[in-house]
């Protein structure tokens, strides 16, 4: 059994100690650099110092040491420790009791979608060089809420996800921040049909945003969306800078769905994508087809973060 924010347990009622654990750490530009997976101009630059460089050898330092000290900590506890090294690892959580990501936010939202109601812990690697918001560990509180998450001892808050079908067939359900749909060309005008509920619209901008209340404080929040609490259970939506025929006002340009409201959205472009949490999982959509978002029925237990901390990020 999961604890729950907002749900009393006694301690007799605590989860199972974890036995079985997946890590899953990010690989760093550093590491990639070695690997000859990043243009080799970066040697040179990071010889000479360069500005646009210079963080890389320390962050590499830093995510190290954490990673080793997120091993060691684990292994003493007498845990299954199963150590997956790149974000965009695939794994199946059936057997597995925690997961846990080190890097930053972007490692946790990779990961996230493997995980189905297995509890995850972010611990932030490299808190100099990188946004961990979901993370919950970071520096010295490490080995202490390894510890605990290990027994069951860390609270979890069930943070909203959505779900996106196209054409009616699902093809996520796992999405924790935000989707972007837009032409799959960035210069492109974005060209479709949006309905909510009985209004419907045609429209023509640089995209949609669409987003759960955890993704609420990244790109919508920069694009002129609000700040959702938390643990809200509402999407919302943000059309980025819409473009108008002259005289003519669009009216959903701006909207918090209600309920279990499905936004409907259908493509008049040739070329179309849908950037699932970020650039490295997309869905194509054609021509004439239908895009729909709604709340997922899985929602994801992340351990130690407070609700609180959200609505301090507004500002």
């Amino acid at each position: 059994m999961l604890r729950v924010a907002g749900r009393k347990q006694s301690r007799a009622h605590l989860p199972e100690p974890a036995r079985r654990v997946i890590v899953v750490a990010k690989r760093s530009s550093l590491s990639m650099l070695s690997a000859g997976e990043v243009d080799a101009r970066a040697k040179r630059l990071l010889n000479s110092g360069d500005a646009t460089v210079k963080k890389w050898k320390p962050a590499h330092i830093q995510h190290l040491k954490t990673l080793e000290l997120v091993e060691s900590t684990l292994r003493k506890t007498g845990a299954e420790v199963l150590v997956l090294h790149g974000s965009q690892a695939a794994f199946d959580t059936r057997d597995v009791d925690l997961v846990v990501t080190v890097g930053g936010d972007g490692t946790l939202l990779a990961a996230s979608h493997n995980v189905k109601d297995t509890p995850i812990l972010g611990v932030n690697s490299a808190p100099r060089y990188s946004v961990g918001f979901f993370c919950a560990a970071r520096g010295r509180q490490v080995p202490s809420l390894l510890r605990r998450a290990v027994i069951g001892d860390v609270q979890a808050i069930s943070l909203q996800r959505m779900a996106v079908r196209v054409n009616g067939q699902l093809r996520s359900q796992r999405i924790l921040n935000e989707a972007l749909f837009c032409h799959a060309e960035p210069a492109a005008t974005s060209r479709y049909i949006l309905q909510l509920g009985r209004r419907r619209e045609e429209q023509r901008s640089s995209g949609i945003w669409i987003s759960t209340a955890a993704g609420s404080t990244a790109a919508v929040r920069s694009a002129g969306g609000k700040v959702l609490p938390l643990t809200s259970s509402r999407l919302q939506l943000v059309v980025r800078e819409p473009y108008a025929a002259h005289g003519k006002d669009y009216r959903l340009l701006k909207e918090t769905l209600p309920g279990k409201e499905r936004l409907r959205i259908f493509n008049k472009m040739h070329l179309a994508e849908i950037y699932l949490d970020g650039p490295y999982r997309k869905l194509p959509v054609r021509l004439g087809e239908e895009v729909s978002f709604e709340r997922s029925d899985q929602p994801l237990h992340v351990l130690g973060l407070d609700a609180r901390r959200h609505r301090d990020s507004k500002g």
